[in-house]
């Protein structure tokens, strides 16, 4: 699991936990519940956990691509340095974590691996330029892998989660960059949401746990949507 201190990650975790798996919980800046501080961009920080986990558990039943970042600015405002950063956490760091634990997922009898997007992978936002573009590639990459795993006896399977906006810093970032003090990650969502909430990150969970589990054995280069019917607008 990356990204593995946020409000999701966590929510992950304490979900595998909760199933009777042992996560391995990764994060850039680790607190005590991070079992290794790991860079997704860097290969070499990939290649350090891959073997830490090799070393404790010697097979990866499950990857969660997780860890994500989230830029406000339109096709004007957004800078190529900026662009690029969003691409190298979102896509290159998912690319990564997918490549270089493909050994460790080949030793498990059933592996799956879940690639967190975003409704933004579905659907534009103007102002949201390179999370989108990210989001989007991370889905049909998800339908790549999930192609090449389905290859292998047992098959590695790969399917792209596409959650709404929940409550934690990146909604925060969210509406910071609409500009209105009036509105919360809340407010928006009561007003734009058909469920008229947030999600919760219980929820976006138990579908990444649903993805991991032998209950979606057939379930393979999908797009599994937690968004309480936006995108059905």
């Amino acid at each position: 699991m990356t990204g593995a201190s946020g409000a999701l990650g966590s929510a992950i975790v304490a979900a595998v936990r909760e199933q009777g798996g042992t996560p391995f919980a990764t994060d850039l800046k680790p607190d005590g519940s991070i079992d290794a501080a790991h860079d997704v961009t860097s290969e070499a920080s990939w290649s350090e956990v891959c073997a830490e986990i090799d070393r404790r558990h010697g097979r990866l039943d499950g990857l969660v691509n997780n860890a994500g970042i989230i830029h406000v600015g339109n096709v004007e405002t957004t800078d190529l340095a900026a662009f690029r950063n969003v691409m190298a956490v979102n896509v290159d760091g998912l690319f990564l974590g997918c490549k270089l634990t493909w050994p460790l997922l080949r030793r498990s009898a059933a592996a799956s691996i879940v690639n967190v997007s975003s409704t933004g992978g579905l659907v534009g936002s103007a102002d949201h330029v390179a999370y989108t573009a990210s989001k989007g590639a991370v889905r049909i990459l998800s339908k790549s892998v999930a192609l090449h795993g389905a290859r292998f006896d047992p098959v590695i399977r790969c399917n792209s989660l596409h959650p709404s906006l929940m409550a934690g810093n990146m909604a925060d970032t969210i509406v910071a960059g609409i500009r209105n003090p009036a509105l919360t990650a809340e407010s928006v969502a009561a007003a734009r949401n058909p469920m008229r909430r947030l999600a919760l990150t219980s929820e976006v969970a138990g579908a990444a746990v649903f993805l991991l589990s032998s209950l979606s054995g057939f379930v393979t280069g999908s797009e599994l949507v937690s968004d309480g019917g936006l995108t059905a607008i």
